[in-house]
């Protein structure tokens, strides 16, 4: 496992997977570094099926190793939506900003304390021909704010406060959030097993 590919095409994502993988030894590329790499379907009805099958058709499609996530927002009083649905959640070709104001609709009456939430994210890393060979997952527990406050991340993460920072993910520093996010959480469960997997495929 020379390469690693990161199945994704969101740059900021790319650079924060990136950032948490750094000491994994293994030359680290995205999809951009693929012209031809496919749009996968995400049409699995869990985050695990999606993860799975982002890393495992990429994979098989482009020779390489991926390691692929599929990651979302979960709130309590919306019975886990959006969910898998996160990315989309206002309109097939949502922007965070449309996602955001639908969220925030969505809660426009409900008091703080009913407005717990948790982002989940589940990893999963394919070998070459389309297998999965490790996976994690995480979340991380906190609360949506009634309004966004600050400009940092990415997707909900001005409108999610961790509760014990009283600050939301918009506005924490990245190295902050590179020990408290989902993903960070997802990402430090796998790293033991990639690097077992680069260890036996020497």
């Amino acid at each position: 496992m020379r390469v690693l590919v990161i199945g994704t095409g969101n740059r900021k994502k790319g650079q924060e997977l990136g950032r948490l993988l750094a000491k994994v030894g293994t030359e680290l590329r995205t999809l951009a570094d693929f012209p031809h790499a496919i749009e996968v379907v995400e049409d699995g009805n869990t985050f695990a099926a999606n993860a799975a099958l982002k890393a495992s058709r990429q994979a098989k499609h482009l020779g390489q190793w991926v390691l692929a996530d599929d990651s979302g927002l979960a709130v309590d009083y919306l019975g886990g939506a959006p969910g898998v649905f996160s990315a989309r959640y206002s309109d097939p070709n949502a922007t965070d900003d449309r996602n955001n104001e639908k969220l925030l609709d969505a809660l426009r009456k409900v008091p703080a304390d009913e407005r717990w939430a948790q982002f989940v994210c589940h990893i999963c890393v394919s070998d070459p021909s389309g297998t999965i060979q490790a996976e994690s997952e995480a979340s991380c527990r906190g609360r949506i704010l009634p309004k966004l406050d600050g400009q940092g991340g990415f997707g909900y993460d001005p409108l999610f406060e961790i509760v014990e920072y009283h600050r939301s993910f918009g506005l924490l520093s990245p190295l902050v959030k590179s020990h408290l996010s989902h993903r960070a959480r997802a990402m430090t469960r796998i790293i033991p097993q990639l690097v077992e997997l680069i260890v036996s495929h020497h």
